[in-house]
Protein backbone atom coordinates (compact mmCIF):
# COMPACT_ATOMS: atom_id res chain seq x y z
CA UNK A 1 0.00 0.00 0.00
CA UNK A 2 2.56 2.05 0.98
CA UNK A 3 4.14 2.30 -2.47
CA UNK A 4 0.58 2.94 -4.36
CA UNK A 5 0.33 5.95 -2.27
CA UNK A 6 3.54 7.34 -3.13
CA UNK A 7 2.37 6.83 -6.70
CA UNK A 8 -0.71 8.49 -6.27
CA UNK A 9 0.86 11.39 -4.50
CA UNK A 10 3.89 11.70 -6.74
CA UNK A 11 1.11 12.40 -9.59
CA UNK A 12 -0.84 14.76 -7.91
CA UNK A 13 2.35 16.42 -7.09
CA UNK A 14 3.15 16.54 -11.10
CA UNK A 15 -0.25 17.93 -11.57
CA UNK A 16 -0.06 20.97 -9.28
CA UNK A 17 3.61 21.44 -10.28
CA UNK A 18 2.15 21.73 -13.88
CA UNK A 19 -0.32 24.33 -12.90
CA UNK A 20 2.39 26.02 -10.95
CA UNK A 21 4.63 26.33 -13.88
CA UNK A 22 4.68 29.04 -16.51
CA UNK A 23 3.75 27.72 -18.99
CA UNK A 24 2.02 25.17 -17.99
CA UNK A 25 4.99 22.33 -18.10
CA UNK A 26 4.90 19.78 -20.89
CA UNK A 27 1.45 18.25 -20.46
CA UNK A 28 -0.59 15.88 -18.21
CA UNK A 29 0.85 12.82 -18.86
CA UNK A 30 4.50 14.11 -18.61
CA UNK A 31 3.85 16.50 -16.16
CA UNK A 32 2.61 13.42 -14.15
CA UNK A 33 5.69 11.62 -15.02
CA UNK A 34 7.87 14.49 -13.70
CA UNK A 35 6.07 14.31 -10.69
CA UNK A 36 6.78 10.97 -9.59
CA UNK A 37 10.42 11.46 -10.14
CA UNK A 38 10.22 14.70 -8.46
CA UNK A 39 8.50 13.37 -5.28
CA UNK A 40 11.48 11.06 -5.29
CA UNK A 41 13.68 14.51 -5.69
CA UNK A 42 11.62 16.53 -2.87
CA UNK A 43 12.05 13.69 -0.01
CA UNK A 44 15.74 13.25 -0.77
CA UNK A 45 16.37 16.80 -1.17
CA UNK A 46 14.55 17.63 2.19
CA UNK A 47 16.19 14.59 4.09
CA UNK A 48 19.70 16.11 3.55
CA UNK A 49 18.72 19.66 4.36
CA UNK A 50 16.97 17.52 7.98
CA UNK A 51 13.46 19.28 6.87
CA UNK A 52 10.71 16.76 7.64
CA UNK A 53 6.98 17.69 7.34
CA UNK A 54 4.42 15.20 8.56
CA UNK A 55 1.02 13.88 7.02
CA UNK A 56 -0.41 14.00 4.16
CA UNK A 57 -0.42 17.86 3.12
CA UNK A 58 3.25 17.67 4.45
CA UNK A 59 4.64 14.60 1.61
CA UNK A 60 2.41 16.25 -0.92
CA UNK A 61 4.18 19.68 -0.43
CA UNK A 62 7.36 18.17 -0.51
CA UNK A 63 6.58 16.14 -3.63
CA UNK A 64 5.55 19.33 -5.61
CA UNK A 65 8.40 21.24 -4.40
CA UNK A 66 10.50 18.10 -6.28
CA UNK A 67 8.00 18.32 -9.48
CA UNK A 68 8.85 21.88 -9.60
CA UNK A 69 12.37 21.46 -9.24
CA UNK A 70 12.20 18.44 -11.76
CA UNK A 71 9.94 20.81 -14.33
CA UNK A 72 12.07 23.94 -14.06
CA UNK A 73 15.22 22.11 -14.97
CA UNK A 74 13.65 19.89 -18.00
CA UNK A 75 12.25 23.25 -18.98
CA UNK A 76 15.84 24.69 -19.22
CA UNK A 77 17.16 21.99 -21.28
CA UNK A 78 14.25 21.93 -23.77
CA UNK A 79 15.40 25.68 -24.82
Amino acid sequence: MGILYSILIGCLAGFCAGKLMKGGGFGLIMNIVLGLLGGALGGWLFSLLGIEWGGILGQLGTAIVGAVAILWIASLLKK
